[in-house]
C-alpha cells in the first residue's frame, strides 16, 4: 500500500539513502531538513523536498500535516570530533524529537521511528578494547555519552511514553557507526571510516606519506554499511519490537585494523602518527545482535572490507572532482 511518509533529517547521510529507498518502494515521501538544498547529501526529484528547521514546533506541524508515518533521523551530530566539542548543540536536538512527537500525536501519525545511537550505553561497559558486545539492557543504569548520548536516551524514553500515553506506534533503533557513500568525509563531522579513507586518499593524491590517527589506534568499534542500515530501519519500523534495539554490525575492529583495510584498498602503506590528545570516545564498543536475531532472524552482516571499498571509491571520486573544479 502506498503510504505518505515524512523523513526528518533527509538532507543527512542516512536520511538521504532512506528517502531514496522509500520512494523506490512507491511511497509518497516528504524529505525535510533545515540545511539549504545545496547542502543536502542527496536531493531526489521524485520526493517532496522541504527546507524547515524542525527545532521549531510550528515547522513540525507543517512538515507532518497530511502524512501517515514519520522517520526521525534529524539531529545536530557528527563524529567524535564534533560531539565531544558541541555537547550543548547535541542536547538541543531534543527539541526536534519533542516537537515531532507532539505533532504526531495531534495530527494522527500512526507510526514513528526514532534514530537513536550506541552512545546511549553506560560508559563503564566500554572501557576494554575487547568489548564482548553491548546488550540493550546495558543502557541502564544510565551513564551515556555526555551531551549527544544523553539526548538520545531521553528521546528514547519520550517515544516510549508517547506510545504508552497516546497510542502512537513508536520504534527506536540504536545505530552503531554507519558508513558508506553519499556522506560527509571532511570538515570535522565525519566518522572514522570516512576520515580514514580521506586521509589515505590525500596521501595518494598529494604525495603525503603519513597518516595521523586519533588516540593510540587500539580503540575498537564496529561499522555498519548504509544499505544494511536502511534495511534494518524498515524491518524494525514494521516489526512488533517496542523496546530500543541495536542496529549495527558485530564485526569489531580496532582503528589500526581499519587503517589496514583502507591501506590494502589503496595498495600502499603509510607511516602512522598518533595524536593522544585528540577526541577518541570510549575504549571499546561493539553491537550484541542477539536480540535483533531473535526478533527478526536477521542482523547486519555485510563485510567491512567490501563496504570500505565502495566508500573509498566514492570519496576518491568526490575528492578528484573537487580538485578538478579548483
Amino acid at each position: 500500500m502506498k503510504k505518505r511518509i515524512v523523513v526528518a533529517g533527509a538532507g543527512g547521510f542516512i536520511g538521504g539513502h532512506l528517502s531514496r529507498k522509500l520512494a523506490d518502494m512507491g511511497h509518497h515521501v516528504r524529505a525535510v531538513d533545515k540545511k539549504p538544498l545545496t547542502d543536502w547529501y542527496q536531493v531526489h526529484d521524485d520526493v517532496d523536498n522541504l527546507v524547515l528547521d524542525l527545532n521549531l514546533k510550528e515547522n513540525c506541524y507543517t512538515a507532518l500535516n497530511g502524512f501517515n508515518e514519520v522517520f526521525n533521523l534529524a539531529a545536530d551530530m557528527g563524529g567524535m570530533g564534533f560531539i565531544e566539542t558541541h555537547k550543548a548543540d547535541c542536547m538541543l536536538s531534543v527539541l526536534i524529537n519533542t516537537h515531532l512527537l507532539m505533532a504526531s500525536r495531534d495530527l494522527g501519525i500512526t507510526r514513528f521511528f526514532y534514530a537513536s545511537s550506541a552512545c546511549v550505553y553506560n560508559a563503564t561497559k566500554q572501557t576494554d578494547t575487547d568489548n564482548p558486545g553491548l546488550k540493550e539492557e546495558d543502557a541502564y543504569p544510565a551513564m551515556a555519552e555526555d551531551g549527544y548520548g544523553w539526548e538520545k536516551l531521553f528521546s528514547e524514553r519520550m517515544c516510549r511514553h508517547f506510545r504508552e500515553d497516546y497510542g502512537i506506534t513508536t520504534r527506536a533503533a540504536r545505530f552503531h557507526n554507519v558508513y558508506g557513500p553519499f556522506g560527509t568525509y571532511d570538515g570535522g563531522r565525519e566518522k572514522a571510516p570516512a576520515a580514514m579513507c580521506r586521509k589515505v586518499i590525500e596521501s595518494e593524491l598529494f604525495g603525503k606519506n603519513e597518516i595521523n590517527i586519533w588516540g593510540d589506534g587500539e580503540q575498537t568499534r564496529s561499522f555498519m554499511y548504509i544499505d544494511e542500515c536502511v534495511e534494518g530501519i524498515l524491518k524494525i519500523m514494521y516489526s512488533d519490537i517496542e523496546e530500543p534495539i541495536n542496529l549495527g554490525s558485530d564485526e569489531m575492529v580496532s582503528i589500526n585494523q581499519l587503517v589496514d583495510i583502507v591501506e590494502d584498498i589503496a595498495g600502499f602503506k603509510l607511516k602512522r602518527t598518533y595524536d593522544l590528545d585528540a577526541p577518541k570516545g570510549v575504549r571499546g564498543r561493539n553491537s550484541d545482535n542477539t536480540l535483533i536475531k531473535q526478533y527478526l532472524g536477521w542482523a547486519p552482516s555485510y563485510p567491512l572490507k567490501d563496504g570500505m571499498e565502495k566508500t573509498y571509491d566514492w570519496i576518491k571520486e568526490q575528492m578528484i572532482k573537487g580538485e578538478e573544479s579548483k
